[in-house]
């Protein structure tokens, strides 16, 4: 069904991508805990095992080119910076080529199905990188992580699927930031994880077997208790299939006959957007910024802060630990601000600014800490990551503002440039960071990152806004159609 200009599930931050017929359920809630919430709770630990998968290869690389830092038994490469940037980086490679498909094939085909088979096959490969490694070395297991990122595309875009399908309008916020909460929770768990498994008797190469295994296990119990819909859901029951589908204003013969009223993407007229323009540009920033983070402070907790495997995993953890957390209540104001009266774009833009310059002040300010100050620095370092928690409720959700009925494909087009970004972060940091002990060659870095995070608030302040966009109503009469207004 199109999502018209009065849409009051605009309000909030809402972070399923996708947006129901009205605000308000049309049928009573069934009490208790129901299906959807076992679908939900599928879909956070998909993303928990999604980005543990992704991020785990920060911490065993420090271990794969430094024995002495975990097990000593464990064999050792020669790797340079360069090729470890190649190594963090090349996940992103595949990564960015299989978003729109899958957001596709998830559209037309079955959102569970691509997405069972994407994690599924993640872990496959994930779990072969240390045999990779020793028959081929860095290029086998550079390959190996393009076919990881090639797998793990359809993440975010059969997420957004699945939840358009399951969670009603009034419980998408909760709900919906439950799901994707599972991102930051698997780089908690993966962290520390793996530091104590590189440390341990079985060495680094417990990492990918571990966690490959543990994607593999996912991918099968999604493809068999997962549904697309509560439509085909097997065991759902009847209350609870009609409450979900009065609430997103479908019924199961359109759900199951596909014949749901679709919309011809202005794929021009998104393109030519200036406020898309500033989407793409601030998460282009935020991916350098964040990145950054994800993948070198392991190495900078090591080579410059002096911790071992074990606490480096431990202290890598933290920062996603204080961005779980900082979520929920940045969520919550945000939402308030909604209720008291404050535009879209104005909540939108505070929010962003808080995740954007929250990081950029806490760098700068690293550069003039001593290094043998390792709590301030570490403390600092949880700050630049937890703030941003606040893009959630800024950029990210604004794809939503701008258009209820095309979000899904303008996140594919962001999140595709953005990923790119995200490949040539770690790959130019690793050549500014030739010396990683040299601290001068890091507050580069930290420079260069926090001047990024400047320019995308900065982008998304002056451009970005908060009002429908003209062409989210592609089929809507001229004189019928109104545009919100983005001023009180």
């Amino acid at each position: 069904m199109a999502v018209t200009t009065n849409d009051s599930a605009l309000e909030g931050c809402d972070s399923s991508g996708e947006i129901g017929t009205d605000g308000k359920d049309a049928a009573p809630s069934p009490g208790g805990l129901g299906t959807r919430h076992l679908q939900i709770l599928l879909m956070f630990l998909g993303m928990m095992l999604g980005y543990s998968l992704r991020v785990s290869m920060s911490v065993a690389i420090v271990a794969m080119v430094d024995k002495s830092t975990a097990n000593p038994n464990m064999k050792e490469y020669d790797w340079n910076q360069e090729i470890q940037g190649l190594l963090l980086s090349s996940f992103f490679w595949g990564y960015a080529i299989t978003q729109v498909p899958s957001g596709y094939l998830a559209r037309v085909w079955s959102a569970r199905k691509v997405l069972a088979l994407g994690l599924f096959f993640c872990g496959l490969v994930n779990a072969v990188i240390p045999v990779a490694g020793d028959y081929a070395d860095w290029g086998a297991v550079c390959a190996c992580r393009v076919i990881m990122g090639l797998c793990q595309g359809c993440l975010l875009p059969c997420i957004h699927t699945l939840l358009s399908s399951w969670v009603p309008p009034s419980e998408r916020a909760r709900l919906g930031t439950f799901a994707y909460a599972g991102a930051p929770a698997g780089m908690v768990i993966a962290m520390p994880i793996s530091g104590l498994l590189a440390a341990s008797a079985l060495g680094w190469p417990s990492i990918f077997y571990i966690f490959g295994a543990l994607g593999m296990c996912w991918g099968l119990a999604f493809f068999y208790y997962g549904a697309d819909s509560p439509a085909v859901h097997s065991s759902i029951s009847q209350e609870e299939k009609l409450y979900i589908e009065a609430s997103l204003g479908t019924s199961s013969s359109e759900k199951e006959n596909g014949n749901q009223e679709k919309l011809k993407i202005p794929w021009v007229k998104i393109l030519t957007s200036l406020p898309m323009w500033a989407l793409i540009i601030t998460h282009c920033c935020q991916n350098w910024g964040y990145w950054i983070l994800v993948t070198k402070i392991p190495l900078f907790m090591k080579s410059v802060l002096g911790f071992d495997i074990k606490d480096n995993g431990f202290y890598s953890a933290l920062p996603y630990l204080a961005m779980w957390m900082l979520s929920i209540p940045i969520s919550w104001l945000s939402d308030f601000a909604l209720k008291k009266g404050a535009t879209k774009g104005f909540a939108r833009k505070v929010s962003n600014s808080i995740a954007f310059l929250g990081p950029a002040a806490a760098l700068i300010s690293l550069c003039f800490v001593d290094a043998d100050n390792k709590s301030l620095a570490v403390f600092i370092l949880v700050l630049a990551v937890a703030f941003n928690a606040g893009s959630v409720c800024g950029f990210q959700i604004n794809h939503i503002d701008l258009s209820p009925n095309f979000a899904g494909p303008m996140m594919s087009i962001t999140n595709c440039m953005a990923s790119i970004v995200a490949i040539l972060a770690p790959i130019l940091a690793s050549v500014v960071v030739y010396d990683e002990e040299n601290v001068s060659l890091w507050h580069i870095i930290f420079y260069i990152s926090a001047g990024i995070y400047v320019v995308g608030d900065a982008v998304f302040v002056l451009f970005g806004q908060g009002e429908v966009q003209p062409w989210n109503d592609p089929d809507v009469v001229p004189e019928k159609h109104k545009v919100i207004s983005d001023k009180p």
